[in-house]
């Protein structure tokens, strides 16, 4: 591996105009393909295999057309204190709204809430159903003006107007403002790790050009792959991170070759061979984790990380040819400035942070040990009272009108208003249709936590029925999760006695299933992805013990950040620092993305702090020495890199969806307790513990397990002459 990729970047920096110019046509085709590529369709999300999908598969099948996905608006009228909504002047208002928001051209239907009964027993608050013919993705400006204009002009005659639904999403994200956070965070710690401009710009330029041709990528197979522009938003994410990380490695690397006498060629081959050869697994793993989202079975899901894999195998051969080709362009550049006119940087000197602090560790492990397991054991502590859900417009701001328009309804109507469960009763086998579904509907109006059932709607073929039943507790509360496990529990009896089945669905049935599934294929999928690294750890690092520390440090750590997660959003404290107003369950996909994202980045840090000690230790230095040799060459730059993921991640927070909010503060959180410490001080603890046993591995095991020399060792015995080449010492004053 090390002699290929030495190889690789030997010709990468000699050919360096070709190597350039072919990236440069790769991001112009991809870009042109996505200029000309017609939008993807959204295929909404769906999860097979839940009883929530199956029903909502089964109303598109009975009833064809009554489930397309147009936007949808729910308008609350609430009337002055003391007042009624049913008063004249209020009524007025009201129906005069609804018929200016059903002159709208791409509405579909606007009802009246007193012809629809939608008032609330004490006639304080109406609502009123605005339907469009499109999605709300495909909803124009003059279509959201119109329905904002007419919620002035009724505001404007006292009434407390909001409005909540699809219609009212602003296309969400967190629209860039993260990202360039992220970078400038990024650009001032790698021009304080390195020193020079050109050393702090190069990885992230080639980083964006990564990002650019992954996103370019997407957008072009869009259609045919069934792509949505939210499929690439962990690309980018991850894309930019691990890009500037990638590039980070092999130009710190290159200077450290530098300062060794290296010619400008032979430094970049040599980089690209050592550094690059980790490069390549850490990437691995990282693939590994988000491929592994297909064990989940979410289709949305399965793409997202599909995607994502995509781009951090972009990021890796940019890290292993266009970084080389532009140190081939601009070889001394990248040095500081008193050392760019004698052509070489200065020998790193053998004490330096990372040093000290490997020598703190090794003098007093089991402290250390004891003190980061315990401290990352009481952080994981809350996680045990995790409660997964897809929280909605009730974990928005009070300031937006959709978190208003929820209140509002939840207080006019009761809190399960909100959530309302639908019935799919399929009567195919009864013998009476109209009677079986009529007593499905009586039994389970009956279940305790009922308010209500609407009367049944039957499919043309008179087949089906679909009633909605509205529970007495809130969608996120667990006694309404506990209500939908009772009403699946009773469907044996009943449809004994009717002939007829259903199911229960709905967006809060839909977001109960979703959340068992995920919390059921956490651990399969843990089992996956934790599995196949070990074995890649152990091919790279040729020891029983390294891969399994590795691993278990970052349940440590992941299991942490979970727990940090929980007592903020979840618990509520420290919520108001980070402009949190409402807690409530943690988002079903939280733990999936928190173990896929960062048991990859941890991986990173794994496989190049690891690499320098094995490398050390490989060449004959005792397992102490490997440890401080590795912290030497590699400490500062994986500070850097992880402080780099923490920024582009922490800049999330700053969003007002609560949503991305809390994937900020979990990744950042993640990210920060397995750097910091789990690989900078559990690491190096256990390691000293170990010592040489930390290495070991059966001889069974050595004779058949690949070699793939990522320590560079086949390279080091012929590159050993400082000297240059009069070829270099040439490429060198380009």
């Amino acid at each position: 591996m090390a002699t290929f990729l030495y190889r690789v970047g030997r010709l990468a920096f000699r050919r360096r105009w070709y190597v350039a110019l072919v990236w440069a046509a790769v991001l112009a085709a991809v870009g042109l393909g996505a200029l000309k590529a017609p939008s993807a369709a959204d295929e909404g999300f769906s999860m097979p295999g839940i009883e929530s999908q199956k029903a909502f598969d089964l109303m598109e099948q009975r009833f064809p057309g009554a489930t397309a996905d147009g936007a949808t608006a729910r308008v609350v009228f609430v009337a002055p204190n003391g007042q009624k909504v049913t008063a004249a002047d209020h009524r007025k208002a009201v129906e005069d709204t609804v018929a200016g928001l059903a002159d709208g051209s791409q509405v579909a239907s606007a009802v009246n809430p007193f012809q629809a009964k939608a008032v609330s027993k004490d006639g304080t608050t109406a609502y009123a159903t605005v339907t469009y013919k499109v999605a709300a993705d495909d909803l124009t400006d003059a279509s959201k003006e119109q329905l904002e204009h007419a919620l002035e002009e009724a505001r404007d005659t006292g009434l407390t107007v909001d409005a909540g639904g699809s219609a009212m999403a602003d296309g969400g994200g967190a629209g860039g403002t993260a990202e360039l956070i992220g970078v400038a965070i990024a650009a001032v710690v790698l021009l304080v790790t390195f020193g020079s401009l050109a050393a702090a710009g190069l990885p992230l330029l080639t980083a964006l050009i990564g990002v650019g041709v992954s996103m370019a990528t997407i957008l072009a197979l869009s259609d045919a792959l069934g792509l949505s522009t939210t499929t690439g938003t962990l690309a980018m994410m991850l894309g930019l991170a691990v890009g500037i990380d990638y590039a980070l490695f092999v130009v710190s690397r290159y200077r450290e070759e530098r300062a060794r006498g290296r010619a400008p060629q032979e430094a970049t081959a040599l980089a690209v061979g050592t550094a690059g050869s980790a490069v390549v697994f850490a990437g691995l793993t990282v693939v590994i984790a988000l491929a592994g989202l297909a064990v989940v079975g979410i289709p949305m899901l399965t793409k997202m990380g599909l995607a994502a894999a995509g781009a951090v195998v972009v990021a890796v051969l940019i890290a292993l040819t266009l970084v080389p080709a532009f140190l081939g362009f601009w070889p001394n550049a990248v040095l500081r400035r008193k050392d760019r006119r004698r052509g070489r940087t200065e020998e790193e000197a053998k004490d330096n942070g990372g040093t000290r602090w490997a020598r703190f560790v090794l003098r007093r492990p089991l402290p250390v040990l004891i003190l980061g397991v315990v401290g990352l054991g009481a952080l994981a502590l809350p996680m045990t009272s995790l409660q997964l859900g897809m929280p909605g417009d009730e974990a928005k701001p009070t300031s937006t009108t959709e978190r208003r328009a929820y209140d509002a309804l939840a207080e006019g109507f009761g809190p399960g208003f909100n959530g309302p469960l639908t019935v799919v009763v399929d009567a195919k086998g009864a013998d009476d249709a109209q009677a079986a579904a009529a007593a499905i509907s009586k039994d389970i109006g009956a279940t305790k936590g009922i308010v209500s059932v609407s009367p049944a709607r039957f499919n043309e073929a008179g087949d089906t029925a679909v009633f909605s039943v509205v529970p007495s507790t809130a969608p996120t509360d667990e006694k309404t999760k506990d209500l939908v496990t009772t009403i699946r529990g009773e469907r044996p009896g009943i449809e004994s006695e009717t002939g007829a089945t259903y199911e229960v669905t709905g967006t809060t049935a839909l977001n109960i299933d979703i959340s068992e599934k995920v919390q059921s294929a956490l651990v399969p999928y843990l089992i996956v992805v934790v599995g196949l690294a070990i074995v890649l750890l152990l091919v790279v690092f040729r020891s029983l013990l390294v891969p399994l520390k590795a691993a278990l440090g970052f349940l440590l750590s992941v299991l942490a950040s979970l727990g940090a997660v929980v007592v903020v959003f979840q618990e509520g404290h420290g919520a108001g620092l980070l402009g949190v107003e409402t807690t409530g369950p943690i988002m079903s996909l939280m733990p999936i993305f928190l173990v896929g994202i960062v048991f990859g980045l941890a991986m990173d840090y794994e496989v190049f702090l690891l690499s320098r000690m094995r490398e050390a230790y490989v060449h004959g230095e005792t397992s102490h020495q490997a440890v401080t040799s590795g912290f030497r060459h590699s400490a500062r730059v994986v500070v850097a890199a992880a402080l780099i993921m923490i920024a582009v991640f922490a800049g999330f927070i700053g969003e007002s969806d609560s949503m991305i909010k809390m994937i900020g503060f979990g990744l950042a959180s993640a990210v920060l307790l397995d750097a910091f410490v789990v690989r900078m001080a559990i690491v190096p603890a256990v390691l000293a513990l170990l010592g040489d046993r930390a290495w070991w591995l059966p001889t069974w095991l050595d004779r058949i397990l690949p070699r793939v020399d990522v320590e560079g060792e086949a390279l080091t015995r012929g590159a050993d002459s400082p000297e240059p080449a009069p070829a270099e010492q040439e490429a060198a004053r380009v």
